[in-house]
C-alpha cells in the first residue's frame, strides 16, 4: 500500500511568520507533528510519503504514486484543503480525511471518502481494522477520550528538519478550563491526558540523534493542566537530559496564566530549557472575562501576573480578543494600554469568533446572531456573528488596537519594556547555527537600513548594548519578527 500524506498550506497569518522564515532561509514554522504522529502508527509494511505544502509543492506525479491519499488539517487551512480535494479527485484517488477541521466540519466534506474523526490513538485503529477486513465505512466518530500513555513517537525521517525553524512534541491533551469561546474542552476533554516522563525522553533522543539542535515547542493545551505530574516526574527528568547534553533544547509551550502563582514550577520550567509561553489575557474587562467563563483571569492583576513570569525567565506572549457583548468603545484603548504597559512583545489580538463545536458557537446559533463559519484566522477583521456593538464601530476599533500596537515605535518600546523586566537565565552553551548570521544581517538590513522606523531599531540595539548585553539575541529576533507583524498587523490595519 502506497500512501500519500498531505499537509495542505496556511495562508500568511499571525502564527504563519512567513516573512521572517524567509529572511533566515527556513520555510516553515513548525512540521506537521499530528501527521507525523499517525503516520508512525500506519502498518509497517505500507510506503508512505510526506508533502507538507508549506515546505514542498504538491505535484501531480505524487499523487499519481499514491494508492490512497491522508489529509489532517486545522480549520485555518480549509482553503487549501479543497483545492487540494479537487485535485486528487481528479486522479480517482481514495481520500482520508482527519484533525480538527473535519473533526468540527466533516458535514462540509461529503466528498471525502473515508472521515477519521477525533484522535488517532482510537479512530484510526478501528479503520485500519476495517481497512484489513476490506470493510471500510464513511466516518469514524471517536465514543473516548483515549489514553496517550501508549501514543508512539512520530515518524520523524519523512521530513527535512532544515526545513523548520522549530520542532514539536506533545506531552498532554486536554484543558481543566473551559472557556466560552474554546473547543479544547469538546476536542480534548477537561481532564488533561498525560504521557509519561520515559515518553518523553524517548520523543527527547531520537530528536537529539537525528541532530537537532534548536526550539522545540510543547504544543499541550495547557502545558500545567496537571502540575504534580510536571514537577515531580517530567521535569525532573527534562532538567536532568538538558544538563547531560549542554541543553541542546530551548522550549516554549502554552499555559494558564495561574502559572505565576507557582514559583516553583516556574523556576524548574526556566532550569529544564523553558523560556517562552503563550497564555490566554483575552481582555483587561473582568466583564469580559465572566461573559467568557475565563475565571481563572479573574481576581487577581494580570499586569502584575505577567510582570511574575518575566521576572521567572520567561518571554510571555498572549492571546487578546475584542468584541465580547460587555465591551464598550473604551475597551480599545484598554487593551491599547495594557498590551503597551505589560510588554507583550508577541499580542495577538483577535475579534471574537465563534468556532464550531464551542459553547459560544452554540448560543449564538440558538439566539439567531450567528452568520458564518470560523475562517480559523485570528487577526483578520471580519466577523461571523451580530456583535451587541455597533459592527463599523467594532471593526474600526480594532484595526485601531493593531494599527497602534504593531506600529514600529509602539512595538520598540514594548520591547524594552518586555527586556527591562527580564530575568535572562544563567547562560548555557550555545549552539551554533547557519540561519543566526542570516538573522543578524537580516535584522541589520531590514530593521537597521532600509526601514524607515530604523530609528527606533538603532535605539533599541544602542539600549541593549549599554544596559543589558544579554538580551542582544532578543532585539534581533524580535526585529525579525516585527517584519513580519507589520505586514499583518500594521499595513493590514491601515488598509
Amino acid at each position: 500500500m502506497k500512501v500519500l500524506m498531505i499537509y495542505p498550506e496556511y495562508p500568511d497569518t499571525f502564527w504563519s511568520f512567513k516573512s521572517t522564515l524567509r529572511i533566515i532561509g527556513k520555510k516553515a514554522a513548525y512540521p506537521p507533528l499530528g501527521v507525523l504522529t499517525v503516520a508512525a502508527m500506519l502498518p509497517k509494511n505500507w510506503q508512505i510519503k510526506l508533502v507538507d505544502m508549506n515546505v514542498a509543492k504538491l505535484k501531480d506525479k505524487d499523487i499519481k504514486w499514491a494508492d490512497m491519499v491522508m489529509i489532517s488539517a486545522m480549520i485555518v487551512q480549509k482553503k487549501s484543503v479543497k483545492e487540494i480535494v479537487e485535485r486528487v479527485k481528479k486522479f480517482k484517488k481514495k481520500m482520508v480525511a482527519g484533525g480538527p477541521l473535519f473533526t468540527t466540519g466533516f458535514e462540509e466534506f461529503k466528498n471525502i471518502d473515508h472521515l477519521v474523526l477525533g484522535e488517532a490513538e482510537e479512530t484510526l485503529k478501528l479503520f485500519l481494522k476495517d481497512f484489513k477486513n476490506k470493510k471500510l465505512k464513511k466516518i469514524y466518530q471517536p465514543k473516548t477520550f483515549p489514553k496517550i500513555s501508549e501514543t508512539v513517537a512520530p515518524k520523524w525521517d519523512l521530513i527535512k528538519f532544515k526545513n523548520y525553524s522549530s520542532m514539536a512534541i506533545q506531552y498532554s491533551r486536554g484543558c481543566p478550563f473551559n472557556c466560552e469561546f474554546c473547543d479544547i474542552v469538546r476536542l480534548n476533554g477537561r481532564v488533561p491526558r498525560l504521557k509519561t516522563a520515559k515518553q518523553i525522553i524517548k520523543e527527547l533522543n531520537i530528536l537529539y540523534k537525528k541532530g537537532w539542535r534548536d526550539g522545540v515547542f510543547f504544543v499541550d493545551d495547557n502545558f500545567i493542566g496537571n502540575k504534580d505530574k510536571l514537577r515531580t516526574e517530567v521535569l525532573p527528568a527534562v532538567i536532568e537530559w538538558q544538563k547531560k547534553r549542554d541543553y541542546p533544547f530551548a522550549f516554549n509551550t502554552q499555559t494558564s496564566v495561574n502559572l505565576a502563582d507557582d514559583e516553583e514550577l516556574m523556576g524548574l520550567m526556566v532550569k529544564a530549557g523553558f523560556n517562552t509561553v503563550f497564555v490566554g489575557i483575552e481582555t483587561p474587562n473582568v466583564e469580559g472575562l465572566e461573559e467568557c467563563g475565563k475565571f481563572q483571569n479573574k481576581n487577581r492583576s494580570l499586569l502584575e501576573t505577567v510582570k511574575k513570569m518575566q521576572a521567572a525567565g520567561l518571554d510571555v506572549q498572549a492571546g487578546f480578543i475584542i468584541g465580547f457583548d460587555s465591551d464598550t468603545q473604551s475597551i480599545f484603548q484598554r487593551q491599547i494600554d495594557f498590551i503597551q504597559k505589560s510588554g507583550i512583545v508577541t499580542a495577538m489580538v483577535g475579534l471574537l469568533t465563534a468556532s464550531p463545536m464551542t459553547r459560544l458557537y452554540n448560543r449564538l446559533k440558538e439566539t439567531g446572531r450567528l452568520l458564518l463559519e470560523s475562517t480559523g484566522n485570528n487577526t483578520l477583521a471580519e466577523l461571523n456573528f451580530i456583535p451587541i456593538m455597533d459592527k463599523k464601530l467594532l471593526v474600526r476599533g480594532y484595526r485601531k488596537v493593531l494599527s497602534t500596537v504593531y506600529h514600529p515605535k509602539k512595538y520598540y518600546e514594548r520591547l524594552m519594556t518586555f527586556l527591562e523586566e527580564l530575568r535572562i537565565p544563567m547562560k548555557k552553551k550555545f549552539w551554533f547555527h547557519g540561519y543566526q548570521i542570516r538573522a543578524v544581517l537580516g535584522s541589520f538590513w531590514y530593521a537597521g537600513i532600509v526601514s524607515k522606523w530604523r530609528g527606533e531599531y538603532w535605539k533599541m540595539m544602542k539600549w541593549s548594548l549599554f544596559n543589558k548585553p544579554s538580551s542582544l539575541r532578543y532585539v534581533i529576533t524580535y526585529s525579525l519578527l516585527e517584519v513580519h507583524f507589520r505586514k499583518v498587523c500594521f499595513e493590514y490595519a491601515k488598509n
